[in-house]
C-alpha cells in the first residue's frame, strides 16, 4: 500500500465557520431577543464552529451585551476605507473592534453589484479590517449574466486579485472567502454540490497563485446563496465547502440553530 504523501500528511483541518447577515432586518428588542436566542441555542455548538452574527451598526452594542461571554462572533456588515476622519456616515474598523467586533463582512454583492464597490476599494477595507484585528470575510460572485457567459471562473479570479493586492500573506492568515453567487442570493436558487465545489477550487487555485499552495489549503471558503435548515448539511457536507453566510434563515433562531448544527455533524 502506498505510503501517504507530506503533502497529504500537512493537509490542514479547517474549522468550520458559519454566519448570520442580518441585513437591514429587525428593531432594537427583536435584535436583542434573537441575539439572546441565539447566544444560549448556539452556546456549545460554538465550540465546535466558529458562528458569527453581522448586524446593523444601531444594534451592535445592544447585541454584544446579549452575547455577553458566549463564544459567538459579533460582526459589522461593512466599514470604511478609511482609518478616522471626515467621512460623515462611514464606520471605521477600530471602531467595530471598540463595540466588541470580532469580524466585518466586505464586498458582499448589495454593495459589490448593488452599489458598484470596486474591487480597489475593497482591498483598503481588507486592509483596515486587519490591522484592527477583525477577521474580514471577503465575499466574491458571479452574476447570472457572467455564470451564463462562462465567465465565472475569470470573474472570480478578478475579484480576489483585485480585492487582495497589496495584502501580504502574513496579514491575510485570517482571511475568510464567501463565495456568493449573486444570482442565488435572496432568491431561493441554490447552485448545485457540482458548481459550489468547481467554484471553491477555483478560488482555492486564485489564492494559492497569489500567496501560496498551503494557504490556499488553509484559507476558509464558505458559502452564501439561499442556504436554509433544509439544505445546509448537504452543502457543508461538500470537501471544499467550509460553512455558510446566511442571510434570511438567521433572521429565526431554530433555523440559524438548525443550520449551525449541520456543521457540526
Amino acid at each position: 500500500m502506498d505510503q501517504p504523501t507530506a503533502l497529504h500528511l500537512a493537509l490542514p483541518v479547517r474549522r468550520l465557520f458559519v454566519g448570520g447577515n442580518w441585513k437591514m432586518n429587525l428593531d432594537l428588542a427583536r435584535a436583542t431577543e434573537l441575539s439572546e436566542d441565539v447566544a444560549v441555542r448556539c452556546a456549545l455548538l460554538a465550540e465546535r464552529v466558529d458562528v458569527a452574527i453581522y448586524v446593523p451598526f444601531p444594534y451592535l452594542q445592544a447585541v454584544q451585551r446579549a452575547l455577553g461571554h458566549h463564544a459567538i462572533f459579533l460582526g459589522g456588515q461593512d466599514l470604511s476605507a478609511q482609518r478616522e476622519g471626515a467621512f460623515t456616515g462611514q464606520t471605521s474598523g477600530a471602531m467595530l473592534a471598540d463595540l466588541g467586533c470580532r469580524s466585518v463582512l466586505i464586498g458582499h454583492s448589495e454593495r459589490r453589484h448593488g452599489l458598484g464597490e470596486e474591487s480597489t476599494h475593497l482591498c483598503a477595507k481588507v486592509s483596515r479590517a486587519i490591522e484592527s484585528g477583525l477577521i474580514p470575510v471577503l465575499c466574491v460572485g458571479e452574476t447570472k449574466a457572467q455564470r451564463l457567459g462562462g465567465s465565472t471562473r475569470a470573474i472570480l479570479a478578478e475579484q480576489l486579485v483585485g480585492s487582495l493586492e497589496g495584502v501580504s500573506l502574513a496579514s491575510a492568515k485570517e482571511l475568510v472567502i464567501a463565495y456568493e453567487p449573486v444570482w442565488a442570493i435572496g432568491t431561493g436558487d441554490t447552485a448545485t454540490k457540482a458548481d459550489v465545489e468547481d467554484a471553491h477550487r477555483a478560488i482555492r487555485e486564485v489564492l494559492a497563485d497569489l500567496y501560496s499552495a498551503p494557504f490556499a489549503q488553509a484559507t476558509r471558503v464558505i458559502y452564501g446563496g439561499s442556504v436554509n435548515a433544509k439544505n445546509a448539511a448537504e452543502l457543508f457536507a461538500c470537501e471544499e465547502v467550509d460553512g455558510g453566510l446566511i442571510g434570511g434563515a438567521s433572521l429565526k433562531c431554530d433555523d440559524f440553530f438548525a443550520i449551525v448544527s449541520a456543521a457540526c455533524s
